[in-house]
């Protein structure tokens, strides 16, 4: 699976949350060096995976496509928050507690 290297941090103060009303939908997730949707990347590394199983039954996929793309994701949003957990928390849309639930299992630092 291709990896999100880098996430600019902008120098605009950012809005703190907002009512379920007037939040918008983000737009999909692009890869600057291959500009494709990470759905449509996601999609494409799962068929690859599937046409080279060469016969074997797939196990445990779930936990495979979550360990990929979860540890990359807390590690990018703790780094553009400075380590702050409160902060990453509340952009993840996750429990602090659960976030730091998760980064104990995937044995990654916030600072």
């Amino acid at each position: 699976m291709t990896a999100i290297t880098s996430i600019k941090r902008s120098t605009k103060k950012r809005p703190r949350k907002l009512p379920a009303a007037k939040r918008s939908t983000a737009p999909p997730i692009h890869v600057a060096v291959r500009n494709k949707c990470l759905s449509t990347l996601t999609d494409e590394a799962l068929n690859s995976y599937f046409a080279n199983l060469n016969g074997h039954k797939p196990a445990g996929l779930y936990d495979l496509v979550i360990g990929e793309v979860e540890k990359p994701l807390l590690s990018a949003v703790l780094s553009y928050t400075n380590g702050n957990q409160s902060e990453a928390a509340e952009i993840l849309g996750i429990n602090r507690g659960t976030l730091r639930k998760k980064l104990k299992a995937y044995k990654l630092k916030s600072g």
